[in-house]
């Protein structure tokens, strides 16, 4: 029996909450209010244009930090989803091996090797985190996180036209923090 939506994403939700246990946003929020926000991005964008597979985006948007920001293990997260989801988050996931200039490029490199849902979330997890950066941050860092903004809509374009669109609408109101 296929899973429904509601279904895959409370299981995955759940799943993500569990490991990403007590972390929180720059803004003191849990971190599990990041990882819903780029679910809503997904669903939006698939709403607006349903071009992909909405079951993997989801639960590559809940998942997307969870190889990168916690101890859970590639092995472990395919024994619970599979081969297609865990390859999509490690594709999201920063090698910190290589240099943290080439990291970005790296990142962008293997997504564009996976399924589109993979590059979706990318675009929808910089959309989310294209808000007021966090107060700590410098204008250098907040202009370097623009570019890469930049960066990443550009070799994502074409994936969904809804999110093409949006991303740079956010990218143009960025700016505003300069």
């Amino acid at each position: 029996m296929q899973e429904n939506i509601q279904t895959i994403y409370q299981k995955t939700i759940a799943f993500a909450a569990q490991k990403h246990g007590s972390q929180k946003m720059p803004d003191g929020l849990p971190y599990i209010v990041h990882l819903s926000n780029v679910a809503m991005e997904v669903f939006m964008a698939h709403k607006e244009e349903p071009n992909f597979n909405i079951e993997l985006a989801i639960q590559l948007a809940l998942l997307h930090d969870v190889l990168e920001d916690t101890t859970l293990s590639f092995k472990e997260l395919e024994d619970v989803f599979d081969g297609v989801v865990a390859r999509g988050v490690l594709a999201l996931t920063k090698n910190t091996s290589l240099d943290k200039n080439d990291q970005m490029q790296d990142s962008l490199t293997r997504i564009a090797e996976q399924d589109k849902e993979v590059a979706i979330v990318k675009l929808c997890d910089r959309i989310t985190n294209l808000q007021k950066p966090p107060v700590k941050w410098d204008k250098e860092k907040i202009k370097k996180y623009h570019l890469q903004a930049i960066t990443i809509a550009q070799a994502l374009e074409g994936k969904n036209a809804y999110l093409d669109k949006r991303i740079l609408d956010k990218i143009t109101a960025y700016t505003a923090f300069f």
